[in-house]
């Protein structure tokens, strides 16, 4: 099983001038105890969970040419980029510069969309039904898709064009980097996960997971798509301690809510949770520390990663 890091968050001090240099240290650090991927939200204002609207903010595509420049084992990605916020073809030549930059380390990150705010504070239009949003994801990932393996790209459809368009230099991963679709939508994401995608994100508890898992597999079998290609990663928010007492101090000092929305517990708990999300049949188990709590990754290195490294037992 791997490891990875999502940052949920930009404001890790006081100071937004230094937002870049705490989420590289972030990134390089997680690149040197044994995580394999650090993904970056694509949106433009905080969401509601996660911190204050108005909190500095830093645009997901650009952050992450940065990390692609100064990381370099690390695989990077957006968690995940809604279709509407960039045309995808233009979306498809920076996804291909930032795999260019990094020397082939990108995971490209595509969702629906769903923060209605955002939408209408930055002009653009929300289609209110869901259907319709994933079916334009759909549609964009073809024509990325397109964008990235073929000489020139001409493609109409219902949504979105381009005609005899070039893009060069191609992306450095062949045949192209590997698409993540985010989303756990039974009817439509789902399926647009074995139609099109060679990973998925989903959330929520274990029992949860491994009935998305087990959603997928019957869209692959309906479309004939081998289910073991397909990358399976979940991602939950956590807040570890050491133990008991620890954790009830730490509980306290981040004012962690009873409705909290991911798990909090000591590293005995979270090692006893990630060997469900084992069993349910995630790959690829991604942390989004609560607060960016520094403390809750070190134990998740140090305590819990080890129990699930091939030659061990969990």
């Amino acid at each position: 099983m791997k490891f990875g890091i999502h940052n949920p968050s930009w404001l890790f001090g006081s100071d937004p001038a230094d937002i870049f240099e705490a989420v590289k240290t972030k990134a390089l650090w997680a690149e040197d105890n044994g995580f394999a991927w650090f993904s970056v939200m694509d949106h433009l204002i905080q969401i509601a969970n996660v911190g204050a609207p108005d909190e500095p903010f830093m645009e997901g595509w650009t952050v992450l040419s940065a990390l692609a420049a100064v990381t370099r084992r690390i695989r990077l990605a957006t968690l995940v980029s809604s279709v509407h916020y960039r045309n995808p073809a233009h979306l498809a030549k920076i996804a291909a510069g930032v795999d260019q930059i990094s020397r082939g380390r990108l995971t490209f990150g595509i969702g629906a969309g769903w923060f209605e705010t955002e939408y209408r504070q930055y002009g653009w239009e929300f289609p209110p039904r869901p259907a319709v949003r994933i079916r334009q994801m759909e549609e964009a990932v073809r024509l990325i898709l397109a964008m990235w393996t073929q000489k020139r790209t001409t493609f109409h459809g219902k949504y979105f064009h381009a005609e005899d368009a070039i893009l060069e230099p191609k992306p450095l991963q062949k045949p192209h980097p590997p698409v993540m679709i985010g989303g756990g939508g039974e009817q439509l994401t789902l399926r647009a996960v074995a139609r099109l995608a060679d990973a998925c994100n989903v959330g929520g508890t274990p029992d949860v997971v491994r009935h998305k898992f087990e959603v997928l597999r019957r869209h692959c079998d309906a479309v004939q798509r081998d289910y073991e290609t397909i990358e399976r990663t979940n991602v939950t928010s956590l807040v570890i301690a050491r133990d008991a007492a620890a954790f009830a101090a730490k509980r306290q000092r981040l004012a962690v809510p009873e409705s909290f929305y991911g798990f909090a517990g000591t590293v005995s708990d979270v090692i006893d949770l990630v060997g469900r999300y084992r069993d349910a049949g995630a790959q690829l188990f991604i942390c989004s520390a609560y607060k960016n709590d520094v403390e809750t990754l070190e134990l998740l290195a140090a305590d819990v990663m080890p129990h699930f490294t091939a030659g061990t037992t969990a």
